[in-house]
């Protein structure tokens, strides 16, 4: 490709769209490779772990297909609320089978959240287990009676039974690529979260393209501790893996000391986490004594990846990490590292965008792409992008423009490769003294601080500067300990004065959004409290 002259990547048409549904990629995978191994239990039990082969998984699937077409017409929504079990996965390619939309729900959600969730989407059954680090049942029954359109609850203790109430005659409908797949609720960092619908030709493509560039094939092992109710764990990871006919396992529920153990036991060769399951894995004691040998690539991404990290992880582990940027509205992925880029670029860049992708960085106000090298917002258009928001148009035309651009909310920059670069999100941005500040410069000045575990840089109220500068730190256990004045010189010596925050907030771990993102509103909120 021809240098760039302007923030503007045309798609890359090299590789095809292909016309593939959810279901239609699992039976390719049960054709192709039947007896190969798809599906391993990653719950905290060995003994206890079940298999699936790829005709199995099929198998599983097309019955709870059946056994979901005695319950609903195609196109209705069936929500989940669970952790990342084997019928989570089970249940995923089936609702694909039989033509109904997947809504993911959160299983962290308390009984209001749950009931938004339900009703916005309009879900007709839902499927949980009774309990998970909170009484489940006991949640749904305290909305039950605002839900009128649930009909249908399938508790996952009852799994077998559900499955041998499958009519072994029913025929499975006809399903689409342009068909809504899931409606996949976003993180909800600053309100009620939206909706997105997400079909199936954007949802498998996005995910074949993914494994094809982290070099995911057959004889691959994914653990996978990203959550089934977010892209890069139903998406990236379930669907990512069918189409490698790689070897998927899903992780049951964060947790550093059981992912080092899987990575070891499973003979993992992919890893897949958002940067603080990676900087918990690293500080965890049982890290150096696991056998990660192994393992050919760490994934990371969801939040703005440190570079500081990444070079950890490398000359830690030895392989390289592939950061990877996306939205839930894009299903997911707009752009990520190649394993085989610059170590500079996979540490401060994430790479190019993805197969058939366009992105430009747009100027705000004109919606024209910048110059090389200057910030502006984001925006992706292509196959990837949502239907829209379920139940929300004036939402959805917030989004996606007239000319089918989506909107990130991104500041991001271009280099005449195709690079880019994130610097944080438009909203984040501080205004001090009329001077733009990008806290994500600051986070990474901050965390390049051996005493340093985690960062978050917010803007708060000055009467003198409109907003001044806030930094909340997480030391790292057994760092040795820093003072504010330190960290003040630290960044003295490597910002400028402005850019350098004005108060310091030290504490014990972040709030943070189901995605692992930090909730920088709540750390604003604590502030306003002082």
């Amino acid at each position: 490709m021809e240098p760039l002259t302007t923030s503007y990547w045309p798609a890359d048409t090299s590789e095809p769209v292909l016309e593939t549904t959810v279901g239609g990629v699992l039976r390719e995978a049960a054709r192709v490779a039947p007896d190969a191994l798809a599906l391993v239990e990653g719950g905290p039990d060995p003994s206890k772990r079940r298999t699936w082969t790829y005709a199995e998984l099929l198998r599983d699937a097309e019955q709870a297909a059946r056994a979901l077409t005695a319950r609903f017409e195609p196109g209705e929504k069936v929500a989940v609320w669970a952790p990342n079990i084997p019928e989570w996965v089970v249940l995923e390619f089936a609702l694909g089978l039989a033509g109904l939309t997947l809504v993911t729900v959160n299983p962290a959600y308390r009984p209001s959240e749950l009931q938004y969730v339900l009703s916005q989407s309009g879900a007709a059954g839902l499927f949980l287990v009774p309990e998970f680090r909170s009484p489940m049942a006991t949640y749904l029954e305290e909305v039950r009676a605002d839900l009128p359109d649930l009909r249908e609850v399938v508790f996952f203790t009852d799994w077998q039974e559900f499955l041998d109430s499958a009519d072994p005659d029913a025929t499975l409908p006809e399903v689409g690529p342009d068909d809504v797949a899931q409606v996949q609720y976003t993180s909800g960092t600053t309100g009620f979260p939206k909706g997105a619908e997400l079909h199936h030709r954007g949802l498998t493509n996005n995910a074949r393209f993914y494994g094809a560039r982290i070099g995911l094939r057959q004889e691959s092992v994914l653990v996978n501790p990203m959550p089934m109710f977010h892209t890069a764990g139903c998406g990236m990871g379930v669907l990512g893996a069918v189409q490698a006919r790689a070897t998927h396992v899903p992780v049951v529920a964060f947790d550093p000391a059981l992912v080092l153990e899987l990575v070891e036991t499973c003979a993992a060769t992919h890893l897949g986490a958002v940067p603080t399951m990676w900087i918990t894995m690293l500080e965890h004691p049982s890290f150096g004594s696991r056998d990660l040998s192994t393992l050919q690539l760490g994934v990371s991404g969801g939040s703005p990846v440190p570079a500081e990290l990444v070079r950890r992880i490398e000359s830690g582990l030895g392989f390289p990490v592939t950061t990877v940027f996306g939205t839930t509205e894009c299903s997911p992925l707009v752009s990520m590292v190649s394993p085989s880029d610059a170590p500079e670029d996979r540490a401060l860049t994430l790479g190019l965008p993805m197969p058939q992708t366009e992105v430009k960085i747009a100027d705000p106000v004109s919606g024209e792409p910048v110059a090389l090298g200057s910030l502006g917002e984001l925006c992706a258009r292509g196959y990837l992008v949502m239907r829209g928001y379920h139940r929300d148009a004036d939402g959805t035309a917030a989004a996606v423009d007239d000319d089918g651009w989506y909107h990130t909310g991104d500041l991001a920059s271009m280099d005449g490769r195709g690079y880019l670069r994130i610097e944080g999100r438009l909203k984040d941005m501080i205004i001090r003294g009329g001077e733009n500040i990008y806290p994500k410069e600051i986070e990474d000045c901050v965390f390049s601080h051996p005493s340093v575990a985690e960062v978050a840089v917010v803007g708060v109220p000055d009467e003198t500067w409109g907003e001044v500068v806030a930094a909340f730190i997480r030391t790292a256990p057994g760092a040795e300990p820093v003072s504010e004045s330190e960290l003040r010189s630290w960044c003295r010596d490597r910002l400028a004065a402005y850019k350098t925050p004005a108060r310091w907030e030290f504490v014990d771990a972040f709030p943070l959004t189901p995605s692992g993102k930090i909730q920088k509103y709540l750390l604003k909120a604590q502030l306003a409290r002082q």
